[in-house]
């Protein structure tokens, strides 16, 4: 059981910019030395999508058909482009009206250090890449075309990493807009924030969000066969400690956790659904509120997963996923459940129940247990504990729909290991210390309206989904180190004044 690679034969294309006026020899040169940096660029682990270097774009109609054919093409989940000489950024206009993928603008250079003894103006005819991308900016500016900018040698370690940052905010767009969303059930009664505009979010995320009754998950539970639920139960030996009771009187709850995770599977399967929610308000017959098997759908299969009707942070999770997939942590369901105000010792306990993904890391080995839970009116369900492994500059996100656009709210937090054992919470949870401070944090939270359902990831910060929105043309507020009331606020009212005029139809 593994999450299936989101960047296998994916694609990022390198279009470099010049023009005939240089002649052939300095074409040529331009051609070799855009080889030389896509190569290096490729050579580097930070980038985990393969880049495709295009021909030289030297003309308008040029420009627009390699933007045709890179937004046509699903394989490609952006666009690289630098203008290695000087590219009149009239040539772009066309070709830019009409691209559909993310866009990177490269401010690089073939050579390193000036030739101080024998530059000549053949040497700058042919390297004024900072004069050309300049022109480039301009155009990309006053047409408002939202991109990422990297500044830097291609040489530098700092340049790849900004650029396979970007790429893995790519492959969450380009996953966004794949996505199906399966809902068992509807929304947890007279909750608020996770209701929200579902055909909206398909506008603006790509994301289908589609219902499907229980009973449907229900038959799928009836219909797994033993020798699935027998595999996924050996999975659980060898990746968990396992309360004894569960292998021996209790083995039939044990049974029906590893079915119940075996009928979720496979309904997405069969749907191409790569993200799902349910709600303890609505099981029909399923024995269990599902714990063990909710909490494996990011870790095991990659796929997003929230509580509680909540798609939402559903897509949220996939999307975080996709973006972390192959480094450390990765990504889960988060609800901020209780404060530590002890000063000095400020954090916040979050969990849910019992849905909360080992995906984020752990201190110690998950240990799967059985604890009845007082809601829901099922039996006693299976579920793994566990406390978050401590992580620096890891990222709380929000998703909440006010009225007219979605808007996404990000804390950057420390993730820290507790003050106590927590011997008595019968539930996975995370502790994190938010930036820049609880009362910081928790007020500005507050102002924006954000979920207390999150999207935590430990594998992806910050710059990925500062990515991922500008791709997206979402808002984002941001809480970090430098926030204060006063300031996020002020930026809040920018922000809506900002998105309100620019998204009118």
């Amino acid at each position: 059981m593994a999450m299936e690679n989101p960047f296998e034969g994916k694609e990022i294309w390198f279009g470099v910019g010049s023009q005939d006026l240089y002649g052939e020899e300095a074409l040529r040169q331009v051609a070799e030395q855009t080889a030389e940096i896509v190569e290096t660029l490729n050579k580097s682990d930070s980038i985990p999508v393969n880049i495709v270097l295009k021909p030289t774009l030297k003309s308008s109609d040029g420009i627009k058909q390699f933007m045709i054919e890179a937004s046509a093409n699903p394989n490609v989940i952006g666009v690289i482009a630098w203008c290695h000489t000087f590219s009149p950024a009239k040539m772009w206009i066309r070709g830019l009206e009409v691209l559909t993928k993310p866009l990177l603008q490269l401010n690089t250079q073939h050579h390193f250090e000036i030739p101080w003894e024998t530059i000549d103006m053949d040497f700058m005819n042919l390297n004024q890449s900072a004069h050309g991308d300049r022109e480039f900016g301009y155009i990309l500016s006053r047409l408002g075309i939202p991109r990422k900018v990297v500044v830097g040698h291609y040489t530098d370690p700092e340049v790849a990493e900004k650029i396979g940052t970007w790429a893995r905010a790519c492959a969450g767009w380009d996953a966004s807009n794949n996505m199906k969303v399966m809902r068992w059930g509807d929304n947890m009664r007279n909750v608020a924030v996770t209701e929200g505009d579902k055909t909206e979010a398909e506008r603006v995320f790509g994301a289908a969000i589609n219902t499907w009754s229980v009973n449907e998950l229900c038959a799928a539970y009836d219909a797994v066969k033993d020798e699935q639920v027998k595999e996924i139960i050996e999975d659980y030996k060898a990746k968990y400690d396992i309360d004894p009771a569960l292998l021996d009187d209790r083995y039939d709850s044990l049974f029906i956790a590893a079915k119940e995770e075996a009928a979720m599977v496979n309904m997405m399967k069969e749907n191409g659904c790569t993200a799902a929610v349910d709600n303890f308000e609505d099981l029909g017959t399923l024995p269990q509120l599902p714990g063990v098997g909710a909490q494996r759908l990011p870790s095991e299969y990659g796929y997003g997963f929230s509580a509680e009707g909540d798609w939402k942070t559903s897509v949220l999770v996939r999307i975080g996923a996709v973006m972390g997939y192959g480094l450390e942590g990765g990504a889960s369901l988060m609800e901020d459940y209780s404060y530590n105000f002890v000063e000095g010792r400020e954090k916040i306990m979050g969990s849910h129940m019992l849905e909360v993904s080992p995906s984020i890391g752990t201190i110690a080995k998950p240990r799967l247990e059985i604890h009845p839970l007082g809601i829901g009116g099922k039996a006693d369900p299976v579920r793994l504990v566990f406390t978050g492994a401590p992580k620096k500059d890891a990222v709380v996100v929000s998703m909440a729909d006010v009225r007219e656009r979605f808007r996404l709210t990000m804390n950057v937090v420390d993730v820290v290991e507790p003050d106590g054992e927590l011997k008595e919470l019968p539930c996975a949870r995370a502790l994190w210390a938010p930036k820049p401070n609880l009362k910081v944090s928790a007020e500005c939270w507050l102002r924006s309206g954000a979920s207390h359902h999150t999207c935590m990831t430990t594998s992806v910060g910050r710059e990925a989904w500062e990515d991922f929105a500008r791709i997206a043309g979402v808002e984002l507020a941001t809480i970090d180190e430098n926030t204060t009331p006063a300031g996020f606020e002020r930026d809040l009212e920018i922000a809506e004044i900002f998105h309100r005029l620019n998204n009118q139809h």
